[in-house]
């Protein structure tokens, strides 16, 4: 391409084609004169290339690419532009004193310019040297600067981006790069980044090697930690933000903090800093400081640092304590956060210090008086008090009378009835309840309290109610190994013992007889209101077969039985339907004296040798039947006995009389 300089060659007159070979001296004096113009053009602050020129000056350089030359043609077709000075074309005669030589010399000197600048660009990007250029436009990719150089330089936009994402520069802003290559599509690349790190390098060298802290403002979160503007641009680790590790860094975006310079690498342009060496060092001042005036006993200030589920980390001064949940408060606290928040400045009394190991515990609630230490006279047994339900469990509900005070309702004190199954179907948290003061115990820091006592006592009238005897009806409610219970009314259970099931016979478990949810009627019993007790029989509605077999037989009568079950001293004898009788293996032998074998099943004759209707006992023989004795006979050794036992203590029973009494009674008479 040929230079606008020479738009005032006309285009229709030809150029030779032969250029001849310039003598060393004509060469010298173009180079000079072109120098001369290019100076004169400077120092009047005009470019070599915006120079006017006319025929009778030196010949201008010509504008081409390095390392090819101008043909003529193409100089002649340029001929025809305007010049950057904007002058008209020249003319056609001016054309007759533009030779071959001044041509060649225009050639010479353009590769010479463009040589310099090469060179030029080669040791700004070799040396890294800072140069300062101008905006000429902001793309959506790149800064475009004038450099001085023929081709702009080209900044990667991310290089000049503010937090909020906006290029720093605007068209026509001065800044400061480094050239790093050239483009092969054209242009040169240079860093921005760069400039700033030459320009704060030494400033950081020195920050570094005096342990000096600077400023940085927190751009973005990278992997593994922080980008911070210091300057230029560095990495904070995640490990050296704070003393103790943070879970979240993207907090610290946008925020300005102060760091240390910990290690630098040139070459690569890397820098790494820290937070947590500055922290430290604070703290550790302080931490003297503290653990110079800490002790047992004394009250201070701290910052609530960090929340536990078992308590709360206090800074005293670079020293933390701990402030467990259960020194926080005289009431019950779910978590510390219910009380504290990170951040808060709070008073603690020092409760314990290990000043080797550097431990602190702290107290709360120890800077106000312990509400149990009176809660004997404010909280007298009978008193009614309202309170709030603070949880319900299986066995019942604390409910909280006040700060720091709170008693127990057990299930069993919440209502007279035994139907019910949880306590949170008469309360739940959040509720008001009144409730009555049963005991006070200061010392365990526990009340015991009462729902139902607020309530008629249905069992104190239960007596005149249901006296002994009184035949009442009820459902089954439940079935126990040892009985039935029976609800005669809402709340009230009687018990029927499994004894007390029937009279003839011998019932292992109340579901041999009874159903649950059946109706059944039962006999009252007793009742013990205390106690709340109330005991029912069903057999006591049928006669007693033991009263009516005593009542019809006596001693020496003849009964027939069946064998039940047998043992090594006898066997067990069914002589009426549910009342059984022994025959012990004395007394079952024949006439001839010889044992008689008692099967299960078997039935046989016996004689009732002795009967005891208290103890609901009847001895049985198969011998005493051979041995026949009157009536009368028995009646005579009955008064025989009675009179000789006149003067005991204890006379026998004509029911204890046996058979066997009377036989020796009469072998002995004869």
């Amino acid at each position: 391409m040929v230079d606008h300089h020479y738009s005032d060659i006309n285009e229709s007159t030809p150029l030779t084609t032969q250029l001849e070979t310039l003598a060393p001296e004509a060469t010298e004096q173009n180079d000079a004169a072109l120098s001369s113009t290019t100076h004169n053009a400077a120092s009047q602050g005009v470019s070599p290339d915006e120079t006017a020129v006319s025929p009778s000056d030196t010949v201008p350089a010509v504008h081409a690419e390095a390392g090819k030359s101008a043909a003529p043609d193409a100089l002649v077709a340029g001929a025809t532009e305007k010049s950057h000075s904007g002058t008209a074309p020249a003319a056609p005669d001016d054309l007759e004193d533009y030779d071959a030589a001044d041509f060649a010399a225009a050639l010479a000197s353009f590769d010479r310019e463009q040589a310099a600048e090469s060179a030029a660009a080669q040791s700004l990007t070799a040396e890294e040297a800072v140069i300062t250029g101008t905006v000429v436009k902001i793309t959506d990719k790149h800064v475009v600067v004038d450099i001085g150089l023929k081709s702009e330089g080209l900044i990667p936009i991310e290089q000049v981006l503010a937090p909020d994402g906006q290029p720093k520069f605007q068209a026509g802003d001065q800044v400061e790069v480094v050239v790093e290559r050239e483009e092969p599509e054209g242009g040169y690349l240079v860093s921005y980044d760069k400039a700033l790190r030459h320009k704060v390098w030494d400033k950081l060298e020195a920050a570094a090697n005096g342990k000096t802290p600077v400023k940085g403002m927190v751009l973005s979160r990278v992997k593994g930690g922080l980008t911070v503007d210091i300057g230029i641009k560095a990495f904070l680790p995640g490990s050296q933000v704070e003393v103790r590790p943070v879970r979240n860094l993207d907090g610290y975006i946008g925020t300005e903090i102060e760091v240390r310079v910990i290690k630098l690498n040139k070459k690569r342009g890397n820098v790494v800093i820290s937070r947590k060496e500055l922290l430290e060092e604070e703290q550790n001042a302080k931490k003297s400081v503290t653990l110079a005036t800490l002790e047992e006993g004394s009250i201070l200030t701290g910052t609530v640092k960090n929340l536990t589920d078992y308590g709360a980390f206090v800074d005293l001064g670079g020293l933390d304590g701990l402030l467990h949940i259960t020194d926080m408060s005289w009431g019950r606290l779910t978590h510390p956060r219910d009380l504290v928040n990170v951040g808060d400045e709070i008073q603690v009394k020092v409760l314990k210090f290990d000043k080797d190991k550097q431990r602190v515990s702290l107290g709360f609630k120890q800077l106000t008086p312990d509400p149990w230490l009176d809660a004997t006279e404010r909280y007298p047994i009978g008193a009614q008090v309202r309170g709030r339900v603070l949880s319900v469990t299986d066995y019942g509900a604390f409910v909280e009378l006040e700060q720091g005070i709170e008693g127990l309702v057990h299930v069993s004190e919440m209502t007279w009835s035994k139907r019910m199954k949880h306590p949170s179907k008469m309360v739940k948290p959040g509720d008001e309840a009144d409730t009555i003061i049963l005991s006070v115990n200061p010392n365990d820091r526990r009340i015991s309290l009462g729902m139902k006592q607020l309530q008629d006592n249905p069992w104190e009238q239960l007596e005149d109610k249901y006296p002994t005897g009184a035949v009442i009806e009820g459902r089954v409610r439940n079935l126990t190994d040892f009985g039935a219970f029976i609800e005669i009314e809402d709340g009230i259970d009687g018990l029927v013992h499994v004894s007390n099931l029937s009279w003839t016979k011998r019932i292992k478990h109340p579901s041999e007889v009874l159903k649950k949810g059946e109706k059944v009627k039962a006999i009252v019993l007793g009742v013990e209101p205390e106690n709340r007790r109330l005991s029912l029989g069903v057999k006591q509605l049928q006669p007693d077969v033991w009263d009516t077999f005593f009542a019809q037989h006596r001693v020496g009568d003849v009964v027939k039985g069946k064998v039940l079950r047998t043992a090594q001293f006898g066997a067990f004898i069914e002589i009426a339907e549910g009342v059984e009788g022994l025959c012990h293996v004395s007394e079952a032998v024949d006439e001839n004296h010889q044992p008689v074998k008692l099967e299960v099943g078997d039935e046989h004759e016996f004689r009732i040798v002795k009967m005891n209707q208290e103890e609901k006992k009847v001895g049985l023989s198969i011998k005493a039947i051979g041995d026949e004795a009157s009536r009368s006979e028995v009646e005579s050794y009955k008064e025989r006995e009675r009179g000789g036992q006149q003067a005991s203590s204890s006379p026998s029973s004509s029911s204890s009389t046996t058979l066997g009494d009377l036989i020796n009674w009469k072998r002995s008479e004869r």
